[in-house]
């Protein structure tokens, strides 16, 4: 942590250095210049720190090398000082200097730096494993190369994060056992849905996830539970370098994956590339079981009803991240990237409904999507002569087309047009966003922030349903239909849906010795309309809503190893296309659809406490959390009045609840050759709701484990261990049952540690598997599986300029407020 505030410290006084040396000025006092390069290969090394002290080693000024290895710093009061040179991976120049009104001006000449090998040994060893650093705001998981997560998606690598879970039948992505959270990529949000997203991006495109579960007044309120970020890969080193990842994984199916890392950096310009794809084909399977009679021994149904289900998709994915950062000047940064991501998509699922023990109904499904969505960003920040004080303009701007073409077919009555139909549905996406953040130290402890952003949203949908002249066998073959008769076919539909969002937030930060805290507030003018149709039904939806969201951070800081945080914010989740959309639509043969335009919009004000704790060889952070969730939306199963054997699937406003749990989490090394990553945390809510006339009340608590250890065998071969368990957890009308997994994997470098192989084995015992149960408004079971337990082989090789050059500069991070943290 010293090393990290020492670094920040170090770039905003060079700031300064430089700015002043820009006027002319700093010959009223002393100065120091020198030429710093590696003792070995003499190579200038850029970016190393160079820090002056006073007799109570209080850092008075301080400078950083330039591209060849040159620093100068002016304006030295006269006195008596320690000059240390600091570089990662180098033993540390120390030199005690006395600028005097004789001597004021000193040249250190050529200053030779020696690799610390014992210090680079243990940099190496903490990268290979995921490591969780807390922020004020937020926690940093940093992905590493951790085993269990090589060759996987983004949603196999959020799976093996602390706090978070995903559903591996639909993907939903839920935080601290909500799944109202936002999801975003490098700190924007994205056109298309989360499950679709998660499994586009490559685990090897990853840098980092920040959990953000109370943002501050900055952030965008959206996502009761919180934010989590995605951040990708974006090298910044000095020269050119690269990394390269292939591999395939076997379970039932085969898949494939690989991605590159691409850096070119001058003095002025990075350029930056990344690409990663992934493929192949999956299947899951499951059935539901809906019993003839009720919990109280009534029968209400003609026979059991079981319905069978099996999916096979194939999909195709790749990312692509290409961009630039360019230093005008000292003050001046101007960066763009696009990130391009191209998902094409077949599903083949099929239905099987068995009343009693005679097959009733036996459906095929076929998708065919082709998503296509791109993003721009540009970013223009200003750096004023006082240190901190900054003013920076951002625009983002992303597209997606979403084709899907689907085919619905009942084998047991293929001349039905209302089961037998084609949907050639048209999803089109656009979305821009336009901030303006100015930040100003107004004293050397207060700092204001302020910014403006606009957001908006345009969503247009269309399907067109074709009566269609053939049908698939078990295969997804076609095969040659008859004659068709006359029935009614499903009639067309459309809709829009379009929002705006205008907002602005203030910040203001004051520090007080050991003592800090953040108070803000956001507001926003939020403004939505659309409009469905569906054959000669049409619908509006409109809503117009002005809100304040104030958020408060206090972090007091004792000593080095100790950091106590307490904050509370304003959260928001409004309703969705799907969950507003008043048409009903058919999900299967015994499921129907639709949303409630008279939803509102729920609203949490959410409470935290976090204690970390630094180890000597390590740390802990224990947390605790409370949520108060008003206008609480839950999603209900009825008995549809039109037909007793369907269910209606829809959206309610429900009793407000209450949220609260607690949350371990640490990091430690045992011995040189194990370190272990490990967390756990305790959720309880208690929920109201009504289904068929019954008023429902629930107590739900959930209990989750996680653990990574890494062991080092030697310099080249590592082993690691991942165990998880997901406690079962319920809500108004479902019991779900645990879930758990042990993975093992194995990595061996080799190429003189450039090249490395990678073999992994998840799902060992095959523990992971959905379960439920449930007695409203039916007594029914379920149970679904899918490929879980697999095999993945992978090879990795870096390739650059060399070791002096592909050192890291100063990390540019416009999402962070401030530091913090022993990790």
């Amino acid at each position: 942590m010293r090393e990290g505030i020492l670094i920040v410290i170090l770039f905003l006084s060079s700031i300064t250095s430089f700015a002043q040396a820009d006027k002319g000025e700093g010959n009223k006092n002393g100065s120091l210049t020198g030429i710093i390069i590696d003792a070995k290969t003499n190579q200038p090394l850029p970016y190393v720190n160079v820090v002056i002290r006073d007799v109570t080693q209080k850092i008075i000024t301080g400078g950083i090398t330039d591209d060849n290895g040159k620093f100068h710093i002016k304006k030295i009061a006269h006195g008596k000082y320690t000059v240390e040179i600091q570089y990662m991976g180098y033993k540390p120049f120390v030199r005690e200097l006395d600028f005097s009104s004789k001597i004021s001006a000193h040249k250190l000449g050529i200053v030779q730096l020696e690799e610390d090998t014992k210090a680079l040994g243990e940099v190496t060893v903490r990268a290979e494993l995921s490591t969780v650093t807390q922020k004020i705001d937020r926690k940093v998981v940093n992905v590493g190369k951790d085993l269990t997560a090589a060759g996987a998606t983004a949603s196999e690598v959020l799976n093996n994060v602390q706090s978070v879970s995903v559903d591996s039948q639909t993907g939903t992505v839920s935080l601290r056992g909500n799944e109202n959270v936002r999801i975003l990529v490098d700190g924007k949000p994205t056109n298309i849905s989360a499950a679709q997203l998660l499994q586009q991006i490559p685990s090897t495109s990853i840098k980092s996830i920040e959990l953000i579960t109370n943002p501050s007044a900055k952030y965008n309120p959206e996502g009761m539970s919180g934010i989590i970020n995605i951040v990708l890969n974006k090298n910044a080193n000095i020269g050119f370098n690269g990394n390269v990842n292939m591999g395939v994984t076997r379970g039932v199916n085969t898949r494939s994956n690989g991605s590159i890392d691409l850096n070119y950096k001058t003095g002025e310009v990075n350029f930056f590339l990344n690409f990663g794809a992934n493929g192949g084909k999956r299947n899951n399977y499951g059935d539901v079981l809906r019993s003839a009679v009720d919990e109280n021994g009534q029968v209400i149904l003609p026979d059991d009803i079981l319905q069978d289900f099996e999916f096979n998709s194939d999909n195709n994915s790749q990312l692509l991240k290409v961009g630039a950062d360019i230093y005008l000047n000292k003050k001046n940064t101007l960066s763009f990237y696009t990130t391009q991501n191209f998902h094409d998509g077949l599903m083949n699922g099929t239905t099987k409904i068995y009343r009693g023990d005679v097959l009733d109904n036996e459906s095929l499904f076929r998708s065919e999507t082709d998503n296509t969505t791109g993003t721009y960003n540009m970013d223009y920040k200003i750096d004023f002569e006082k240190e901190g004080h900054s003013l920076e303009f951002e625009a983002t701007y992303s597209e997606s087309d979403s084709p899907e073409d689907a085919t619905n077919t009942e084998l047991l009555n293929p001349i039905d047009l209302t089961s037998n139909y084609s949907d050639d549905i048209k999803n089109d996406y656009t979305n821009s966003l336009f901030n303006v953040d100015y930040t100003n130290p107004l004293s050397e402890n207060t700092k204001l922030e302020l910014g403006l952003e606009l957001r908006i949203n345009n969503t247009d949908n269309s399907k067109k349903t074709n009566q269609h002249d053939f049908v698939y066998d078990d295969m997804g073959n076609r095969i040659p239909n008859g004659d068709w008769y006359e029935t009614v076919l499903k009639p067309n539909s459309a809709f829009t849906y379009d929002r705006n969002i205008y907002s602005g937030y203030v910040n203001l930060n004051q520090k007080i010795d050991n003592f800090s805290m953040q108070l803000g507030a956001r507001i926003e003018q939020y403004e939505v309309d659309g409009e469905f149709m569906k054959g000669d039904e049409n619908a509006k939806y409109s809503d117009s809503r002005f809100t304040v969201y104030p958020s408060v951070f206090f972090t007091y800081n004792p000593s080095d190893k100790n950091q106590l945080q307490l904050s509370y914010s304003r959260r928001v989740d409004r309703p969705s296309i799907r969950q507003v959309n008043p048409i009903r639509e058919w999900s299967t043969p015994l499921i129907s659809s639709f949303g409630n335009p008279e939803l509102n919009p729920q609203f949490t004000n959410s409470f935290e406490f976090n204690y970390t704790k630094g180890l000597e060889k390590g740390s802990a952070t224990v947390g605790v959390f409370y949520r108060r969730v008003n206008d609480n939306i839950s999603r209900v199963l009825n008995k549809d009045p039109l037909d007793v054997e369907k269910v209606e699937l829809s959206y309610y406003n429900t009793d407000s609840n209450d949220r609260y749990g607690l949350e371990l989490s640490a990091n430690y090394r045992f011995f040189k050759w194990w370190s272990m990553n490990a967390s756990s945390d305790l959720y309880i809510q208690k929920e109201t709701g009504v289904s068929n006339g019954e008023n429902l009340e629930i107590t739900n608590s959930s209990f989750n484990v996680r653990a990574s250890n890494s062991f080092t065998v030697n310099k080249k071969l590592r082993f690691q261990l991942f165990a998880m368990y997901r406690g079962g957890g319920k809500d108004l009308q479902f019991k779900v049952d645990p879930m758990w997994m042990i993975n093992t994997g194995a990595s061996y470098r080799v190429l003189k540690g450039k090249g490395t192989f990678t073999f992994r084995v998840n799902d060992i015992f095959k523990g992971m598997k959905f379960k439920f149960d449930s007695k409203v408004p039916y007594n029914q079971t379920g149970e679904f599986h899918w490929e879980s337990r697999t095999a993945y082989l992978g090879f990795s090789y870096r390739f650059g300029s060399g070791k002096n050059k592909a050192k890291r500069r100063k990390n540019r991070d416009k999402h962070e407020t401030q530091g913090g943290g022993f990790m």
